[in-house]
């Protein structure tokens, strides 16, 4: 490299893959006397060049992926030192000299993947610390003396190390939002620490041997968690501490021993991200479909059947992915096809024998995954209809006299309203039984109609298929109102109390809502709400709301 009266004004250079092994290192690099960040990765190093001692204004040094053992040499004196990589190398505790700790500007340094048996000497000096990555050691244990100096720490990874237990010291890191200790043996550690750690955002406790025991009972204070990793474990449910967190983003409870979740999941409504993948689960709770913000959902591996999935699950307009490999399966609901942002849908290796026809109405989904289901039965794709299909319907009298004409029904005259007794309780009674039984002869008759008079003028139709062949119900056009005598589904003492009562609308039939949920309304359902009241008189008043979400379908 030559040496040109540019080289101080270079502020980066990224040396990566190159060979600096025997002594090649360039020695024009000591006049960038202005550098501000160098990346020496993967370049055969095994010493700190001592040219790296006249970058005083050198900011960043990456040092990934060398043979460096220790890191004595010129980095004490790079005052101006923030970050500092050395990740995947050979470096030993006795190999970093305690000066390096004492470098005021120092706010990221990554140790991780090297061979220290300890925390380094003097790093507890280093009070400037916002990142410290430790992860992928052999450290056995930490001083109590670390946390109480590095009360500034942001991020703390301590993973894939041989810890047993965190010092009590820990509860003073009130800044930390991000702690990973993915891998430790902490069987004996109680996370007593933890409720302290207020602005904690992440927490990732992958195989660290926990179990409902060594749990903390509340997590109350923790209202910034959104990320828990608790994965690998011994856990035989959810822990109740984790109901609490109201604003988890994502939950990963895979590789555990889990076989229940408790309706009380409702709580997660920010939750965007949630595996449940090997475990024992049989069912899924029905308060699963309140999770508007649900995004991922993973469930391979456990033991559940067509029941264990609720029918409501179509509520989840935001889902993008439900992966279910590895279970029982026969049929999914329905109402999964109704899951508009589908895109990935993995169903592999269960007992499915077919598949609901709305299966083909899903038109964002890239991914479908069927393998392994060998009974399973496809049902056939909608056949697309031909540009002017139709037609037929077209310059047709739609009018009530022209369709019982042709219908070959006899028309009367319409009847004067005076001639016509007002009652208003059949009416009521009308209203509950649906449309009355002459409406619906008319209605039929009308149909009947238009297909006559269809098939008349278009009986050259070369499109009309010999066979009939099965069309895909859309899953819209089965959504229709039941005849259902409604008053049978309300008690005889409904509203002759003074108080409140909430009812869910559920498939169109009112459930009643606990009055523990009172007042909490999802954006995905109806609900009826009924108000008993006493006058001063003694008698009863009434007061009957509805309430429709945003998002019900």
């Amino acid at each position: 490299m030559a040496n040109t009266g540019l080289l101080p004004f270079v502020r980066g250079v990224d040396f990566t893959c190159n060979d600096f092994s025997d002594d090649k290192f360039p020695d024009a690099i000591r006049y960038m006397t202005g550098l501000q960040w160098l990346r020496l990765d993967k370049t055969n190093l095994t010493d700190i060049p001592e040219e790296l001692g006249k970058l005083m204004k050198l900011e960043n040094l990456s040092l990934k992926k060398n043979s460096l053992e220790k890191l004595f040499g010129e980095l004490t004196e790079l005052k101006c030192l923030r970050s500092l990589n050395v990740r995947h190398n050979n470096v030993k505790s006795s190999g970093i000299p305690a000066e390096l700790f004492r470098l005021e500007e120092l706010t990221t340094l990554d140790l991780s993947h090297n061979r220290l048996k300890e925390v380094p000497e003097g790093l507890e000096k280093a009070k400037s610390l916002l990142v410290l990555n430790l992860s992928h050691n052999k450290i056995e244990s930490i001083p109590p003396t670390l946390f109480v100096q590095l009360t500034d720490l942001l991020f703390l990874d301590l993973s894939h190390n041989l810890l047993e237990t965190l010092p009590p010291q820990t509860r003073r890191l009130a800044n930390l939002q991000t702690l990973i200790l993915n891998d430790n043996p902490l069987g004996v550690f109680q996370l007593r620490q933890l409720p302290s750690l207020q602005s904690l955002e992440v927490l990732h406790m992958r195989n660290t041997q926990r179990t409902l025991a060594n749990l903390p009972s509340s997590l109350d204070t923790l209202s910034n968690l959104s990320d828990v990793d608790l994965s690998k474990n011994a856990l035989t449910k959810v822990p109740d501490a984790l109901y609490s967190l109201l604003s988890l983003k994502r939950l990963n409870l895979s590789d555990n021993e889990i076989t229940e979740v408790s309706s009380a999941m409702d709580n997660w409504q920010k939750l965007e991200s949630l595996n449940l993948s090997r475990n024992n689960l049989t069912v899924l709770p029905a308060s699963l479909c309140k999770l508007q913000n649900l995004r991922r959902l993973h469930v391979d591996d456990n033991k559940l059947d067509f029941e264990g999935i609720p029918s409501g699950i179509g509520k989840l307009g935001s889902l993008e992915v439900f992966s279910a490999a590895n279970n029982l399966l026969e049929m999914i609901p329905e109402g999964l096809c109704r899951c508009g942002s589908l895109k990935k849908l993995n169903l592999s290796c269960n007992k499915l024998i077919t598949l609901p026809d709305a299966i083909h109405l899903l038109s964002d989904l890239e991914s479908l995954q069927l393998h392994g289901n060998p009974d399973l039965v496809m049902p056939p794709k909608p056949v697309e209809r031909p540009r002017g299909a139709g037609l037929q319907y077209y310059n047709i009298d739609f009018s009530l006299q022209a369709q019982l004409q042709l219908a070959g029904a006899a028309t009367n005259e319409p009847t004067t309203p005076s001639s016509v007794k007002s009652d208003p309780i059949a009416r009521k009674m009308r209203l509950r039984r649906g449309r009355a039984e002459p409406e619906q002869r008319d209605s039929a008759l009308i149909l009947r109609g238009m297909q006559e008079q269809a098939n008349t003028q278009h009986n050259d139709n070369k499109l009309e298929q010999k066979n009939s062949e099965l069309k895909p119900k859309r899953w819209d056009e089965s959504l229709e109102k039941p005849p259902l005598d409604y008053s049978e589904f309300f008690d005889e003492d409904t509203g002759q109390t003074p108080g409140l009562t909430v009812w869910e609308i559920e498939n169109f039939i009112p459930a009643p809502v606990d009055e523990v949920a009172h007042g909490k309304f999802f954006e995905g359902d109806c609900y009826i709400v009924l108000k008993t009241a006493i006058e001063e008189q003694g008698q009863l008043s009434w007061d009957i709301h509805f309430w429709i979400g945003s998002k019900a379908t």
